[in-house]
């Protein structure tokens, strides 16, 4: 059964750091496209980080470009999202996605259930 599970979401202050986790079972995350997404209340998900498959490349978005970064450890068959110096505006319910065979973050095939992240001082 094909399964992603984040973790790693609480409350952080103004200027704090969160690393997410989303541990995926069922597959190998290794061959596809993964990225976190996220979304606040009211608006609409956006894409926040993206790891290729097809280079290994990473991409995240100008929001939070020098804040954010996306990585993948294959033998714990995991993708992480480091967050740092966090503000209040990223405030939402991060997700975790997975788009099967796809090189880049869009379509995706799998989602996780989400883990709220709240900056807040």
């Amino acid at each position: 059964q094909v399964q992603l599970v984040e973790s790693g979401g609480g409350l952080v202050q103004p200027g704090g750091s969160l690393k997410l986790s989303c541990a995926a079972s069922g597959f190998t995350l290794d061959h596809h496209a993964v990225g976190w997404f996220r979304q606040s209340p009211g608006k609409e998900r956006e894409a926040v980080a993206c790891v290729s498959t097809l280079d290994g490349k990473t991409s995240v978005v100008d929001s939070v470009k020098g804040r954010f970064t996306i990585s993948r450890d294959s033998a714990k068959n995991t993708v992480y999202l480091q967050m740092d110096r966090l503000k209040p505006e990223d405030t939402a319910v991060y997700y975790c996605a997975a788009g099967i065979l796809k090189v880049v973050c869009t379509d995706m095939d799998y989602w996780g259930r989400g883990t709220l992240v709240t900056v807040s001082s």
